[in-house]
């Protein structure tokens, strides 16, 4: 099972503070995972990727000349007398998000640590893996993307070498069959997604939508299609098949248009856990100054201690996590089974998922065999300490959400 982490903010955020300074960054989970029992292969070592969108438009100045040529200005006195003369160009950086792949692991990648000290993004993704499906290569490394559109997995898609994935392939359109380039589940389910969107009348390549976005209600109806027609290809499955392997599949997906995020934490069971899922929000994430030495103004790799601050009822930043950053309790809250998170403006909506595997009684325990065999824990892997407050957030954020008829939604600000 991968790990993977989402930052969305009204401001840019330098990468280290959330893929190599926290204690228990997603460089730190590549190696040392509290949510994953797998101790054949305990570690998220199968390479590493990070996906960012830039902050603006670049510019450059040149000089107005009689030879009809760029010259890249030099700052001087002469120049500032000329500045009338002069004008900006600006550097179109597009809406596509900067991936950053690599089959090295994350905890042994000194050029990951190079790029997060010096890059910021108010829109990052980040995901280390643990293969299920497909080769040790940079074309199977999360995240995934076409245009603005960027995706990542944790989980599996159940029944894939049982013929599900045979149906899946043979159901999407030639343009996003020929997109695939790795050998995952998880990128022909990016596959599906879009051609999911094809459904819906929405063309994934349409370029104005790739500037201007293509609105959360699209993102999330499409997810909830690409999930029934995962469920659709399972079924269909002979049951000869279905009786004798487990084809449960666990889905916990992730996708934005550089606008928008929408997420599940998803099983197709009606009585078992799904993969592990939490978020956080509030008005700034930074490092607690106790966790800074005498004279040290940078933290070392995985021993920065941070925390989640609210100085008002609103939310300028959200964080989504395979596994908290932080092992505060008070910071971090679970996704429920069978639902979808939605990130909007920095306010947080959440939905169930209202499909064959919901369950409509509030007080079910859904049992954790099933995670745990695929390697995961449903706890939240910190310390051992109450948190009266925690609680309660938590327990009232399940009771409300399965409480609103209709698919309504929790909304988080």
């Amino acid at each position: 099972m991968c790990r993977f982490l989402i930052y969305s903010g009204h401001s840019p955020i330098l990468l280290s503070h959330l893929i190599t300074s926290p204690t228990h960054s997603i460089l730190t989970q590549s190696y040392d995972s509290r949510l994953r029992l797998d101790q054949t292969r305990p570690h998220n070592g199968d390479g590493f990727g990070v996906g960012y969108y830039t902050t603006a438009a670049g510019t450059r100045r040149r000089r107005a000349g009689s030879d009809g040529g760029d010259k890249e200005a030099v700052p001087s006195r002469r120049q500032q007398q000329q500045e009338k003369k002069e004008e900006e160009e600006v550097i179109d950086l597009g809406p596509e998000p900067c991936i950053f792949t690599s089959t090295i692991p994350a905890w042994n990648c000194k050029n990951l640590e190079r790029l997060a000290s010096k890059t910021i993004s108010p829109l990052v993704f980040a995901h280390v893996r643990a293969s299920t499906e497909g080769a040790l290569s940079d074309s199977n490394c999360h995240p995934f993307s076409r245009g603005a559109l960027m995706w990542m997995h944790n989980g599996g898609i159940g029944g894939w070498k049982l013929g599900v994935k045979r149906k899946l392939v043979a159901d999407v359109n030639d343009r996003w069959f020929e997109s695939v380039g790795g050998s995952t589940d998880s990128e022909w389910a990016f596959a599906l997604f879009m051609d999911s969107l094809e459904r819906l009348g929405v063309d994934a390549d349409d370029e104005v939508k790739q500037r201007d976005g293509f609105g959360h209600t699209v993102l999330r109806k499409a997810m909830l299609l690409t999930i029934e027609r995962i469920n659709g290809f399972r079924k269909s499955l002979p049951e000869a098949v279905r009786q004798s392997s487990d084809t449960r599949s666990l889905l916990n997906f992730a996708v934005t248009d550089g606008k928008s995020v929408v997420c599940t934490r998803y099983v197709s069971s009606k009585t078992d856990e799904a993969a592990s899922l939490f978020f956080s929000s509030g008005t700034s994430w930074r490092e607690q100054p106790s966790a800074l030495k005498s004279g040290q103004r940078t933290p070392k790799i995985g021993k920065g201690e941070y925390k989640m601050e609210r100085r008002d009822k609103g939310a300028d930043i959200v964080l989504v996590a395979s596994e908290p950053l932080t092992f505060e309790r008070d910071n971090w809250v679970t996704v429920p089974t069978n639902s979808v998170l939605t990130i909007h403006n920095q306010t947080v909506l959440i939905h169930p998922i209202l499909d064959e595997y919901y369950n409509h009684m509030p007080s079910f325990t859904r049992s954790s065999r099933f995670a745990a065999v695929q390697g995961q824990t449903i706890g939240d892997g910190m310390a051992e300490k109450k948190s009266t407050k925690a609680a309660m957030v938590r327990d009232s954020s399940v009771e409300n959400l399965v409480g609103v008829a209709g698919g309504g939604a929790l909304a988080v600000g």
